[in-house]
């Protein structure tokens, strides 16, 4: 067996290996709600304590589950932009590029330096049509690296909430005035996860989940019915997954108001034209 990669992250950076073990966990079930195998060539590539760090894989399905709603809007957009530009905020070691590729996608994936080193070491571009920007989504400047003109597509899969407010607001009001015609498809936690994370609650044995200081609370999404060049915001349903609790008790849930701001939540804005 070659030498494994050895990965040292901490902080927010750190996170994009948990959601790799969890969804590489999945995929590796027979009966997986996720065909994910460059997940699981990536997991078995990198030297790094997943287990021992990380611990449980309980939420493999829910990991899962969530990365193929992101993967199904991307379907959804390439049906009807088969060239477009997909720009992914903050992918880390996401591969959802192999699970969606139509052969004719854009994809820019634009990630924190240290995290796009990290990235371009153990998961390099699979395509010419792929490329890696190692700045902060909260830099603009990735914007001008943007061909819209076949089509734009914005994702922010576990980003959003390890920002302040003012920057969620600064940076999707930036995506709307630039993209116009565009969509944003993004997840969001509840104000009491939020809570639970600042107050270090959120942790296996081995490792505490960093503060998450935005979280999907009224006000927000008050905040994202008005704001200037969004013409619709709404919740996007969880696929159905597998068991009584992914297949039933979900989908349930997320139709009831009062309990579905307590969910974790994947919602889309799209951009006015």
């Amino acid at each position: 067996m070659p030498d494994r990669a050895e990965i040292h992250l901490e902080g927010v950076p750190e996170t994009q290996l948990w959601t790799l073990y969890q969804r590489a966990a999945e995929a590796r079930r027979r009966d997986t709600v996720l065909e994910d195998p460059k997940a699981v060539e990536l997991v078995d590539a990198i030297g790094y304590p997943f287990e021992e760090r990380f611990g449980t894989k309980a939420f493999g399905q829910w990991q899962a589950l969530r990365a193929r709603r992101f993967d199904q809007e991307v379907r959804r957009f390439l049906a009807h932009h088969p060239d477009g530009t997909v720009v992914s905020l903050g992918e880390g070691l996401e591969t959802q590029f192999w699970r969606v590729d139509n052969g004719r996608v854009r994809w820019l994936t634009v990630e924190l330096p240290e995290s796009a080193e990290v990235r371009r070491r153990v998961l390099p571009a699979g395509s010419p049509r792929q490329r890696i920007l190692g700045c902060s989504a909260l830099d603009v400047r990735w914007m001008d690296e943007v061909d819209a003109t076949r089509g734009v597509l914005i994702t922010a899969q576990g980003l959003l909430m390890y920002l302040r407010p003012a920057e969620v607001h600064g940076l999707i009001t930036a995506c709307a005035r630039r993209f116009p015609g565009a969509a944003l498809v993004f997840d969001a936690i509840p104000p009491w996860f939020s809570a639970a994370s600042k107050a270090g609650k959120l942790k296996t044995d081995g490792y505490v989940a960093p503060p998450m200081p935005w979280a999907l609370a009224p006000a927000e999404l008050r905040w994202l019915d008005g704001a200037d060049g969004i013409a619709e915001v709404r919740r996007l349903p969880p696929p159905t997954g597998r068991g009584l609790l992914h297949r039933i008790l979900m989908p349930a849930l997320t139709r009831t108001p009062v309990v579905r701001d307590q969910l974790l939540t994947i919602m889309i804005a799209r951009f006015a034209r």
